[in-house]
């Protein structure tokens, strides 16, 4: 495969995916949460999604879920978003803190 090729292949698989990305963003932000939620599933589920945006999506995700009172499926996105490979460690310490107020809310 010629590297342009492969090069434009990414950029446009990745800023496809960041389109998405960007439209849930905007729909949480309507507190569409549910509309929000379809947007990052597509992300967290395109084969080609860049690992940073695949995080990014079920990090948020996570706080969809939680804004719904789904707080099961926020903590089990963020314990899939802390198994993922080359999520920097400022945000994988946020998930962290999230991830335990979840559980202890859920203890009440």
């Amino acid at each position: 495969m010629n590297p342009l090729t492969w090069l434009k292949g990414i950029f446009s698989s990745r800023q496809k995916s960041l389109g998405i990305y960007r439209s849930a963003m905007a729909k949480s932000k309507k507190k569409d949460y549910a509309g929000a939620i379809e947007d990052y599933d597509v992300v967290a589920a395109a084969k080609d999604v860049p690992d940073d945006v695949r995080a990014m999506a079920v990090y948020n995700r996570s706080l969809a879920y939680d804004a719904l009172g789904k707080h099961a499926e926020a903590a089990k996105d963020l314990d899939k978003m802390l198994s993922m490979p080359h999520v920097p460690e400022r945000v994988k310490n946020e998930a962290t803190l999230r991830r335990e107020r979840l559980r202890k809310r859920g203890e009440r």
